[in-house]
């Protein structure tokens, strides 16, 4: 798994993701695009692909594509529509981008060997340099997540840590 940071300036969001679906595909990855400001840290992000990857490779996807499920997983939802919030908008946003080649024998790995550092290079050129993995907007992120005060009170871990354990729930509930 590789992980982008920057700033993204999007005229068209839909422009932008086909951009980055033809980058996956070239380059024989998934990459999903989020907003930085519900990422609260890396951790969270390889958590979403390790599930996403078990569920590819299990063949228990809830989406029919990698990159969208590794933003279910991250999002901690099944609905896409509720899961695209976490993702990029139109207007200037900070951004994270994964790009990962997947569980071995993946539809993307097979289209073109799976070059993880071709694709972050190209992804790459789609952003202004900046850090922004763990740069998160902590109440956006609590809404988002559903975390009240008192539930994060009631844990000796940190607002990561449940953000964590809600991208696993996600295969409970299923």
């Amino acid at each position: 798994m590789e992980v982008i940071e920057g700033t993204a300036t999007v005229e068209d969001v839909d422009a932008f993701v086909e951009e980055l679906g033809a980058i996956g595909a070239e380059y024989g990855v998934a990459v999903q695009a989020f907003d930085a400001r519900y990422v609260v840290g890396r951790e969270h992000l390889e958590r979403a692909v390790a599930l996403a990857n078990r569920a590819a490779e299990r063949d228990e996807m809830i989406a029919r594509n990698r990159a969208v499920e590794i933003l279910l997983y991250a999002a901690g939802r099944r609905q896409i529509n509720r899961a695209l919030e976490i993702g990029v908008d139109e207007g200037t946003t900070p951004a994270v981008v994964v790009v990962d080649d997947g569980p071995a024998g993946g539809d993307e790995a097979d289209a073109a060997g799976g070059d993880e550092a071709g694709a972050a290079a190209a992804v790459g050129d789609l952003l202004d340099p900046a850090a922004t993995l763990g740069e998160y907007d902590r109440e956006r992120v609590m809404d988002f997540f559903d975390i009240s005060e008192r539930e994060l009170g009631a844990t000796e871990g940190t607002l990561a840590d449940v953000v964590c354990e809600r991208v696993a729930l996600l295969t409970v509930e299923r």
